[in-house]
């Protein structure tokens, strides 16, 4: 069962973990055009940003916001995927002030442009720096499927590839 403050939220995907073992209680998957709307929904709930990074992944640049709230625990994960080609995602910084800094440093060490944001200047990097430190070269990224568990699959599109269970043939071919 969804939380209160997931209602209304378009999301690609969702899962619950188990926030004991994970230190999480939800991650969801969503589009770029609908993080704005989904931090304004956790904010206007009373959830406060603790972070905002990236990944670099086969599958393409993935912004992770870590969201969490004081009365009742249970930190929240937004992943927002965006290709390599046009690294490009809305700020939240309108919402979360504090988004600023995290955005500037993102965009420091992965290329990722947050439209809306008054200053990308480099935040940590040389103003001269040409390059992304984060960046992999192509053939050292891993699939995201290889290397984050979203815990227990709540809802999903039917478009969202991700952590979908493929099918396995065994040793004599039939399906497994």
């Amino acid at each position: 069962m969804n939380p209160g403050w997931m209602g209304g939220i378009h999301t690609q995907f969702s899962a619950e973990s188990d926030y004991n073992s994970t230190g999480k209680g939800w991650s969801v998957f969503l589009l770029p055009e609908e993080i704005e709307d989904a931090v304004t929904r956790l904010y206007d709930h009373e959830f406060f940003l603790e972070d905002i990074s990236a990944m670099d992944s086969k599958d393409g640049l993935v912004v992770i916001y870590h969201l969490d709230h004081f009365i009742h625990p249970g930190r929240v994960a937004l992943y927002v995927l965006i290709q390599h080609k046009n690294p490009e995602i809305p700020s939240i910084s309108s919402i979360f002030s504090g988004a600023e800094w995290h955005e500037r440093e993102v965009h420091d060490f992965f290329g990722i442009r947050f439209t809306g944001h008054r200053e990308l200047d480099p935040l940590l990097l040389p103003e001269d720096a040409g390059y992304h430190p984060l960046i992999k070269e192509q053939n050292r990224r891993a699939c995201l499927n290889e290397v984050l568990n979203p815990g227990q699959v709540v809802e999903t599109s039917s478009d969202f590839q991700l952590f979908q269970k493929k099918e396995v043939k065994d040793t004599y071919g039939s399906r497994a």
